[in-house]
């Protein structure tokens, strides 16, 4: 069974930084694409970054700049370093993975979320 865990949220300053973790059950290097999305209270679920199987990335452009994705094949761990944090990049943060499986087409997995907050 795939499974995707998060782990560093929790409460940062204005302008310090986070590093979020994504520890995959299977090989990062398995999967076609791995991403971090975040969801603030009473928003929807957004894209912040992603990192595909050949290391192209993607970022939303609120993060540009301050966030960077990525991969260690050795730690099996997708990072997300997050530096100069603001208040609006308060949420909870999601792994995502998507993985081909035996039908030839992706299949998206979701890891539980963890929180980030920055305060005011």
């Amino acid at each position: 069974q795939v499974r995707l865990v998060e782990s560093g949220g929790g409460l940062a300053q204005p302008g310090g930084s986070l590093r979020l973790s994504c520890t995959p059950s299977q090989s990062v290097y398995t999967f076609y694409v791995i991403g971090w999305y975040r969801q603030p209270p009473g928003s929807q679920r957004a894209l912040v970054a992603t990192i595909t199987h050949d290391r192209k990335t993607t970022y939303a452009d609120s993060v540009k700049g301050r966030f960077g994705i990525s991969r260690d094949d050795h730690d099996n761990v997708v990072h997300l370093q997050m530096d100069n944090l603001k208040p609006e990049d308060s949420a909870v943060y999601y792994c995502q993975g998507k993985r081909d499986i035996d039908s030839g087409e992706l299949y998206t997995y979701w890891g539980q979320g963890t929180q980030v907050t920055v305060p005011t």
